[in-house]
């Protein structure tokens, strides 16, 4: 948000400088982004009134302006404004002044100079020129009662500074010139001098009816007819400058009015012309598929969740978010009925995004608007329209049901929770002064504490925890003394059984892996992709469309990871992530039924190595993944419990997938993207992925010693062959099931279906490496497990030795 230094001071003005205003509300908790000078450098621009106009002799685009602006002697400037005509009073750069910065960061200086052989001593200004607004069809017209001859600086007020506030989401009370005027009060112990807003007296009988059909959106409307108003009649000036100084443009006074009161107090309101609007004021939901045109040209298709205000003929505006075309205040507009409600921020949270939209109004009802500020916001619009376009007033009309929000708020203060919340003890006095000034009632005292009554602005005051931190932010944070908190811990016990996390994500980033960080939220079509039989759950206000379910797996933001890679030309990438998957449907229970996973997934996808003159282009397999995972389970102690087997999984290539199992229980997938979700993803190159369970892998073996044989290793190679459905895990755990502890090593060495194999079947090499602890085996004892070994295939899987 930003605010004028020179309109904030008008309401309190502490003898600090700008930057030391700036200190204190960002120590406050209101930080501010920037302090910008209202307008580029300039200086002997003064205001100036064409006195008469003549064509250039010998340039049709070319006018000769005499103006008066410096002393009693006229000044001839050649101009080229389409609007340059006699009376308008403009901004007049003299010879000698000094232009802002253009575009090459070269400041202009005028000179006196001829145009097609005319003299011109200066030079007429429009808005971009002095970089004062994006006007730039012509001569910025000033209005007609500026006075001629003022430097324009001093005329507009120029030397002022604006400051930029990032306001956290629950400080919606300083959403407004007047709260952060009461903060910058109370901080410097200063009052605030707000203007007078005195009640407007009808001057006709005119209502307008309103019915509250959603008590618990809107539980309070105030309106107001005005009659006869004069919309020729331009904005002051003053309100202009303020406007443009918070980053809105001028319109018309009606307009102009309602987003000054939204600046000044805080609360949105909205002008409807009021001969279009049809027998009474209607808020209600909206139907499911209503149309309604905004003012911004959309049209949108309403929800049935939407507030809307109509009226018995048609939908006037989305309630709290933005008014419909068609009911605007326009040029020919003479008669108005003001809008200033009160619209609960659980029925506006959401509703602008929903639609595509973020305005003024839905970013402070969202958080909340002071519900007794309706009735004030109404008059000073009134005063300030009447002031202007002149008009006959109505009464004001307030439609009111109860409501919890309408309720007065009470919170208690204990003077322990003081000491041990702050960590020293407070004056009571200080105290009181503090969340008095901040406009707190005190309700009630004892020996224990206080009783403060919450105001109706301060939406973030709830329990004491929030009135400690206004006692803190007050008094100054930096003025908190230091002290050693003291604090009784029974630490987790640490077992040597389990490994840290940073530990397996380690061995990743060794493997050339790179982390990354994914939204637990993903988009709905994305995650039905890799998990079609699961239903995530949604999210009830997603940040957006893409962005509004559960994630069921890590695989989706990794994948959307590799494709932003892709799409920045890295064609080798590989990813890790660490984090939680959302399982529906669990009957672990959970936060809202789900089961709350914490995984490890990983992609890699491109070439094999780096790019280098001794490497070569080969592209990443299965086994390469398979490998990477498997160091992870060699860092476990445990490699020969974890196990592997083929299956299907709809994200995953046909003969390229395996589940992961741990004892007996699968912890896992790996494999290849199915080639037909990976042209859906539009990604040319195979990817493989895993994603396992981060309890599992964590889990390590106790170190233990095992004393090492001081006798000969013997190896013997079997080859045999086998149908190609057999595995080779199948093969290597019936060889160790009938062979003793003397096996210490099984290995396989190759693999062969081709020429000389029956086409159905395969070759196998295993290597068997024999040792014993105490003695040297004898050929017997090998050749006897060696034989054992090859029976137990042929009679389980029809093996033969090749």
């Amino acid at each position: 948000m930003k605010i004028s230094e020179s309109w904030l001071r008008e309401w309190v003005n502490p003898e600090l400088t700008t930057q030391e205003i700036a200190d204190q509300i960002t120590m406050a908790g209101l930080e501010v982004d920037a302090i910008e000078n209202l307008a580029g450098q300039f200086s002997g621009v003064v205001v100036a009134e064409i006195i008469s106009v003549e064509q250039h002799p010998d340039a049709d685009k070319l006018r000769v302006c005499q103006v008066a602006g410096l002393g009693d002697e006229l000044t001839q400037v050649v101009c080229g404004a389409p609007n340059a005509n006699v009376g308008l009073k403009v901004p007049f750069a003299t010879v000698g002044a000094v232009l802002p910065e253009n575009l090459n960061h070269k400041k202009i200086e005028i000179k006196k100079a001829k145009l097609r052989g005319v003299e011109s001593f200066g030079m007429l200004c429009g808005q971009t020129e002095l970089q004062l607004g994006d006007d730039d069809s012509g001569l910025w017209e000033l209005p007609i009662d500026a006075p001629v001859g003022t430097e324009l600086n001093d005329y507009l007020g120029l030397n002022d500074s604006v400051i930029d506030i990032d306001l956290t989401p629950n400080r919606s009370d300083c959403l407004s010139l007047k709260g952060i005027a009461r903060d910058v009060g109370v901080l410097n112990r200063l009052a605030v001098n707000q203007p007078a807003i005195t009640p407007v007296a009808a001057t006709i009988d005119d209502v307008f009816p309103v019915e509250l059909n959603a008590v618990d959106m809107c539980p309070r409307y105030v309106g107001r007819i005005i009659r006869g108003i004069d919309l020729s009649k331009p904005t002051p000036l003053w309100m202009q400058e303020r406007l443009r100084r918070a980053g809105l443009n001028s319109k018309d006074i009606v307009v102009d009015t309602t987003n000054y009161v939204l600046l000044e107090l805080g609360q949105p309101m909205h002008a409807f012309d009021f001969d279009k609007l049809s027998g009474s004021i209607d808020v209600r939901k909206a139907k499911a598929g209503e149309k309604l045109g905004l003012l911004n040209g959309q049209e949108v298709t309403l929800k049935d969740d939407t507030l809307v205000i109509a009226d018995k003929a048609s939908t006037l505006a989305i309630a709290g978010v933005m008014g419909g075309n068609d009911s605007a205040v326009s040029a020919s507009t003479t008669n108005v009925f003001l809008e200033s409600a009160f619209f609960a921020p659980v029925a506006i949270a959401g509703r602008a995004r929903a639609y595509g939209l973020h305005t003024d109004s839905s970013h402070r009802f969202e958080r909340g608007v002071d519900y007794q500020l309706q009735e004030q916001a109404i008059e000073r619009a009134t005063q300030l329209i009447i002031d202007v376009a002149g008009g006959e007033v109505g009464p004001v009309s307030v439609t009111e049901a109860q409501h919890d929000l309408l309720s007065a708020r009470s919170v208690k203060l204990r003077r322990s929770r003081i000491k041990s919340g702050l960590g020293f003890e407070m004056a009571d006095e200080e105290v009181l002064d503090i969340l008095q000034r901040l406009g707190l009632a005190l309700e009630s005292s004892d020996n224990e504490g206080w009783v403060f009554g919450i105001p109706s602005y301060r939406f973030d005051m709830t329990i004491e925890a929030d009135l400690l931190e206004e006692l803190a932010r007050i008094y100054g944070y930096n003025r908190l003394p230091t002290t050693s908190l003291l604090m009784e811990i029974n630490l987790p016990e640490k077992t040597e059984s389990t490994q840290p996390l940073r530990v397996i994500q380690q061995q990743l980033l060794a493997r050339d892996y790179q982390e990354a960080i994914c939204y637990s939220f993903v988009d709905p079509e994305l995650q039905q992709l890799f998990s079609p039989e699961l239903s995530p759950a949604a999210l009830q206000n997603p940040i957006s469309a893409d962005m509004a379910v559960m994630r069921t797996s890590l695989w989706p933001g990794l994948v959307q990871a590799l494709k932003h890679n892709i799409n920045r030309q890295q064609s080798r990438v590989r990813l890790f992530e660490t984090g939680l998957r959302f399982m529906p449907n669990s009957e672990q229970g959970g936060v809202a039924g789900l089961q709350q996973q914490p995984v490890l997934a990983g992609l890699i996808y491109g070439s094999r190595d780096h790019e280098s003159w001794s490497s070569n282009t080969d592209k990443v397999d299965f086994y390469d993944i398979k490998g990477d995972i498997e160091s992870l389970f060699t860092m476990s102690g445990q490699a020969a419990k974890f196990t592997m087997t083929a299956v299907d999984h709809p994200a995953l290539h046909p003969g390229q997938a395996a589940s992961i199992s741990y004892k007996g229980h699968v912890i896992g997938m790996v494999g290849a993207m199915h080639p037909q979700l990976q042209k859906k993803l539009d990604i040319s190159q195979p990817v493989y992925l895993f994603e396992i369970m981060q309890d599992a892998i964590m889990e390590v073996s106790l170190p233990s010693f095992t004393p090492l044989s001081r006798f000969p290793e013997v190896r013997r190679d079997l080859a045999v062959i086998v149908d190609q459905e057999v595995t080779v895990a199948d093969l290597q755990s019936k060889a160790l099931e009938v062979t003793d502890e003397t096996l210490i090593k099984l290995k396989v060495f190759d693999v062969y279906i081709g020429k000389g194999i029956d086409s159905h079947r395969k070759s196998v090499a295993l290597g068997l490496t024999f040792q014993h602890l105490s003695r040297t085996l004898t050929d017997c004892e090998i050749n006897t497990s060696v034989d054992k070994v090859v029976d137990a295939l042929k009679v389980t899987f029809n093996a033969e030795l090749r």
